[in-house]
């Protein structure tokens, strides 16, 4: 008799890819299991409490065996938690809610239903979705349009990141925003913007003499600084050379930081411009929208004034000098009196149809808020779009998504409700006694802001 040896076969790779699970409160990068063998689709039970997730009783109670048949060690699953923002790659977002496994090897488990209703095609040896099925149209895909051709969409798994000004690091965006890369992009954010009807008009009272400015001395850092913002600013074009006989004096100011900010003193120009009385919101009154709301994403706005133009032929009006030269500005600079009312008018134009529904701006501040993490998506999608039609981006390093709180405005917000920061509260508590009438002024316009 004669026997055979046959070989071992090798311990199988299981197919894994990478994810992010999305909860109202952060978001984590997920291993997830491809698992055709599996009749559900599962999460880890320590993943679930790390993301804060809401789970409850199901209706059936599901009993969890081996593919050989046998029962494993945790025999029954009772919970369900979500839902939940998943996403597998860059684009594909959808909300799912998994059953809660007590054990396993993967963070999450996708079984045969979730294969079956995206229909993925796979790479066994990368572990990448290359083409989606095309009922992930528009559901999982809402900014893209539906393939003509079943063979024509491939979507790679791959991280979402931007360009950052900040110590040349990439700064990561949540993968749903990712058709919008381009709103937070620094380098669109850096060119002329266009005029339009809100372009900054400086009308100035009639007979009175146009300012003449002295140039400051400055020392060796502030010269440094200087050469670099004037180099800066003509390569944008948000400056040019000037022959105006108008001249606001130029200088620094010192930021927390240590760094210093360029100024220009334009309080002459201020006394003779005709005011624009656009109001900027009361923000009491404003916040009262936001009952109901859940989940907080704040934006800013990127070089928020210089996204307006000066009107055209008012552009001498913003000249200044430095120790090197003469220069005026094209776009609206900050320090002049009518700033903050033009762009308030402006940025509320642009997204009027969304005031008191889901959106709150103030200045370069805007404030979404929503109910649900489906809610939430949808908005966020109307505000970027609406923000790139107008050309308009925003610092990816200060805004904040799916938060279930904030701080805006001198008011931490969630929610339970509102109420006053912490920070605000402790400085009126410590303030020093005012000892002069301008000191004590400070004080009450600091502390009636809470009224």
């Amino acid at each position: 008799m004669v026997s055979t040896t046959f070989p071992s076969l090798p311990k199988m790779k299981p197919l894994t890819t990478h994810g992010t699970l999305t909860a109202a409160h952060l978001s984590v990068t997920v291993v997830t299991l491809l698992n055709s063998g599996s009749a559900g689709n599962f999460i880890l039970v320590t993943l679930c409490r790390q993301l804060r997730l809401r789970n409850k009783a199901t209706s059936t109670l599901y009993q969890i065996q081996s593919i050989t048949g046998r029962p494993v060690s945790c025999r029954q699953v009772r919970r369900s938690a979500g839902p939940v923002l998943l996403q597998i790659g860059v684009l594909h977002v959808e909300e799912i809610t998994l059953l809660v496994l007590e054990e396993s090897t993967a963070d999450v488990i996708l079984g045969r239903p979730w294969l079956e209703q995206h229909n993925p095609i796979l790479s066994w040896e990368t572990g990448k979705v290359l083409k989606w099925g095309n009922t992930c149209f528009p559901d999982c895909f809402p900014d893209l349009p539906v393939p003509d051709s079943p063979n024509t969409t491939h979507l790679p798994v791959q991280a979402t990141s931007i360009e950052s000004p900040l110590a040349n690091r990439s700064l990561e965006i949540p993968a749903c925003y990712a058709p919008f890369s381009d709103v937070f992009c620094p380098k669109r954010a850096s060119k002329l913007p266009p005029h339009r009807p809100w372009d900054c008009a400086i009308d100035l009272l009639l007979g009175e003499p146009v300012p003449r400015g002295r140039i400051y001395p400055l020392s060796i850092p502030e010269e440094k600084a200087m050469e670099e913002y004037i180099k800066e600013a003509l390569a944008q074009g948000y400056i040019c050379p000037s022959t105006s006989p108008a001249a606001s004096s130029f200088f620094f100011v010192a930021k927390k930081d240590g760094g210093l900010r360029p100024c220009i003193d334009y309080r002459a120009l201020n006394q003779i411009t005709v005011k624009f009385r656009y109001p900027l919101p009361l923000v009491p009154a404003a916040l009262e929208h936001l009952r109901g709301a859940t989940i907080f994403p704040k934006l800013d706005l990127r070089s928020a004034y210089n996204l307006i133009r000066i009107r055209e032929g008012d552009e001498w009006k913003t000249a200044f000098v430095t120790p090197t030269g003469h220069y005026e500005y094209l776009v609206m600079p900050y320090g002049l009196t009518n700033a903050p009312s033009v762009f308030q008018d402006f940025i509320h134009e642009v997204l009027r149809e969304f005031l008191h529904r889901f959106v709150l701006v103030y200045i370069d501040d805007i404030l979404i808020y929503s109910r649900s993490l489906a809610e939430l998506r949808h908005h966020m999608a109307e505000v970027l779009k609406r923000l790139r039609e107008f050309q308009l981006f925003l610092k990816a390093e200060k805004c904040s998504f799916h938060q279930p709180s904030v701080q805006f405005l001198g008011y931490h917000i969630d929610s339970s409700g509102i109420r006053m920061d912490n920070g605000k509260v402790t400085a009126i508590r410590s303030w020093p006694t005012p000892t002069t009438v301008k000191e004590l002024q400070q004080f009450l316009g600091f502390a009636n802001f809470y009224r």
